[in-house]
């Protein structure tokens, strides 16, 4: 299982050369220089060269194969109950795929980087991050490569708001999309979200630091901050110091997709990726790391539950 990130971020090097064929290969070169002492000058040479390459061929296989190291951002931490399970599916998707492609090694990036710098240093392949897990949109699709698996379904697609709790009854009343746009919203600068508020006439402030919109909204910079049903809970639990309350009547909807994003330059990782998404796919595992994150049946069950009023959103042209 994967509920222990720390157990699955370093895995060991992989299986070993087989004992029987280091034992074959031993016996072989010891025939090979008895050989050798029988043989005329020039036959020695010929007996030589084979030796060479049994020697070079024998080293190349008991080595290891190359070690895939990938880096990604570090958790923020009032994101952390949810966020760890990118980093696990992450791992799933390179551990099936480990017998073709070789072992690897997720890393996180010592330190917080915002998702504009994220998003500079994977386009720009610097090597500082390998892979970051994002919305999907035009611009983000044009400057890093998409690996097109949703990672968590309709789960983003629904959005409750984050608001100061002396403000709830003023959301309650509140009938349609043109009473909304009265209110400011909350949301990070290159969002794909963003994009789609604006678009719809939502108005509002952004951030580039995303643990800074907390803060913001308890100093009324803003009125709501839209989340997706798999992060509001668990981030108003991070933030209830500061009066901040999940709504409790209305949901957004409005498609944003989540896929996990590399540089261009990488298309090699993410086609092992690919690869991998689709085993676990196919085998239940994604499905059974996805049941285990509590926030997202959270999530789910608010969906089912239908007791909300939706305000739907018209998506961003691409």
């Amino acid at each position: 299982m994967y509920a222990n990130p720390a157990a699955v971020l370093h895995p060991g090097i992989g299986a070993r050369l087989p004992w029987w064929r280091i034992a074959f290969g031993s016996r072989l070169l010891m025939w090979l220089f008895e050989l050798l002492k029988r043989t005329e000058l020039l036959g020695r040479f010929a007996l030589l060269a084979v030796v060479w390459v049994s020697l070079v061929h024998g080293l190349a296989v008991a080595s290891p194969s190359t070690e895939l190291r990938v880096v990604v951002p570090s958790l923020p931490s009032s994101a952390a109950a949810y966020s760890n399970y990118f980093p696990q599916l992450l791992a799933l998707a390179l551990e099936k795929t480990k017998g073709r492609d070789g072992p690897y090694r997720i890393e996180f990036f010592k330190g917080l980087l915002s998702s504009p710098r994220q998003v500079l240093e994977l386009k720009n392949n610097s090597g500082l991050i390998d892979l970051i897990w994002d919305g999907s949109d035009k611009q983000r699709e044009a400057d890093l490569l998409p690996i097109r698996i949703s990672l968590l379904r309709q789960l983003n697609d629904y959005r409750v708001f984050l608001i100061r709790a002396e403000d709830q009854e003023k959301f309650q009343n509140l009938r349609n999309l043109d009473e909304l746009r009265q209110f400011s919203a909350g949301s990070g600068v290159n969002w794909p979200s963003t994009a789609v508020l604006r678009a719809n006439g939502l108005r509002g402030e952004t951030s580039t630091v995303y643990e800074s919109l907390f803060g913001m909204l308890a100093a009324k910079r803003f009125d709501y901050f839209p989340r997706g049903l798999h992060e509001a809970w668990v981030e108003q639990q991070a933030h209830a110091d500061k009066g901040l309350v999940v709504e409790s009547s209305i949901l957004l909807h409005y498609v944003v997709p989540v896929y996990f994003f590399v540089s261009r330059d990488r298309p090699e990782l993410a086609d092992r990726i690919e690869r991998g998404l689709a085993i676990a796919l196919k085998d239940g595992s994604f499905e059974a790391l996805f049941q285990s994150i509590p926030s997202f049946k959270r999530g789910l069950a608010e969906i089912k539950a239908n007791q909300r009023r939706i305000f739907e959103l018209k998506p961003q042209q691409r």
